[in-house]
């Protein structure tokens, strides 16, 4: 696909623009081909583009800089971030999103470690007609996890996983909500819960990846308590002293902060984990940051994505009755 069509329809899409509309795409240097792509695409679509490039250097963002708070103060319509995945940026990139959506005001796309081959090739390679069909899937999906209480998650690598969603209602980044306003990840492709923070019990075997590390060499395996990652271990030593440098970021980065299911087809396993945690049948569990989803409270800086394959998901409803939604990596609910 161009890459340009790709990005004009997941303006269209996701976040729905109109003509007239202003877009400020806030671009790293190294990503400027995409960040040419969306500029193309929002022309394409009759909108005011501004494409904002920010330097890179060999260290590590803390904080927003100066220039771009000046933008940011416009306030337009839409604001699409093109920046790499590093881990260690992720405390930056977290106060950049606060700045972006603090008055709710403004439509969210967040890419951090997006590639112009997910434009061409991946999840973000997607026409009109597909993306309506997994908002379409979402929707069914949502709606299946509805008045969900409790969820249980296996895997065949080891993870015995349950976690309360009591008053937190599943949400999918798949269209715009015009209601909560909440930001979303390009590409889309997933339907999220935020658990209840001291409510994951069991073990977790990421298998797959993790965000901001990459694909894994061996599994990492994390022993939770209390909805706290009291251990960690793996085979891989320098990944395990990445996720444990992670994970004393502060106080809330142990904790809990996301539950997601993987809901796009043309997500595939690359390198960058931003597309790799949509691919439809995985699921991805994460610590951290979560205030900005419904009914989060984990106010962490950081925020760790692990991801997990060939799961079995059964929910619980309030009226007691329980529900198989993903049988290893197979949705029960079928793709129209």
């Amino acid at each position: 696909m161009r890459t340009w069509k790709a990005a004009k329809n997941a303006l269209e899409c996701v976040f729905e623009a109109a003509v007239g509309e202003r877009a400020v795409i806030v671009c790293d240097d190294e990503k400027a081909e995409v960040g040419e792509a969306f500029s193309q695409g929002a022309l394409a679509l009759g909108l005011w583009g501004r494409l904002v490039t920010l330097e890179t250097t060999k260290g590590f963002r803390k904080e927003v800089p100066k220039h771009l708070l000046e933008v940011l103060s416009a306030k337009p319509d839409i604001y699409i971030n093109l920046l790499r995945g590093i881990r260690e940026e992720t405390p930056f990139r977290i106060k950049l999103i606060h700045l972006e959506t603090r008055d709710k005001r403004s439509r969210l796309g967040h890419c951090p470690g997006v590639t112009l081959d997910m434009l061409s090739e991946g999840a973000l390679a997607l026409t009109v007609e597909e993306h309506e069909k997994m908002q379409d899937f979402a929707q069914r999906l949502m709606l299946k996890l509805d008045q969900t209480t409790k969820v249980e998650v296996t895997s065949p690598s080891g993870t015995e996983l349950t976690f309360s969603t009591e008053g937190r209602p599943f949400f999918t980044d798949t269209a715009i909500d015009w209601k909560k306003m909440k930001w979303m990840n390009l590409p889309t492709g997933e339907v999220i819960v935020a658990p209840v923070e001291n409510s994951l019990e069991g073990t977790l075997v990421c298998d797959i990846a993790i965000g901001g590390v990459g694909p894994l060499k061996s599994p990492v395996e994390f022993i939770v308590k209390k909805g706290i990652a009291k251990d960690t271990s793996s085979q891989d030593k320098e990944t395990l002293q990445q996720v444990n440098n992670t994970m004393e970021t502060d106080a809330w980065a142990k904790v809990v902060g996301e539950f997601a299911f993987g809901i796009n087809p043309k997500a595939r396993f690359v390198e960058e984990f931003l597309e790799a945690e949509k691919i439809l049948g995985t699921i991805h569990i994460a610590f951290g940051h979560n205030t900005d989803m419904p009914g989060g409270k984990n106010p962490s800086s950081n925020h760790m994505d692990l991801l997990v394959s060939e799961p079995t998901v059964k929910v619980t409803k309030r009226n007691r009755e329980i529900i198989e939604v993903l049988k290893d990596g197979e949705f029960k609910i079928q793709w129209k």
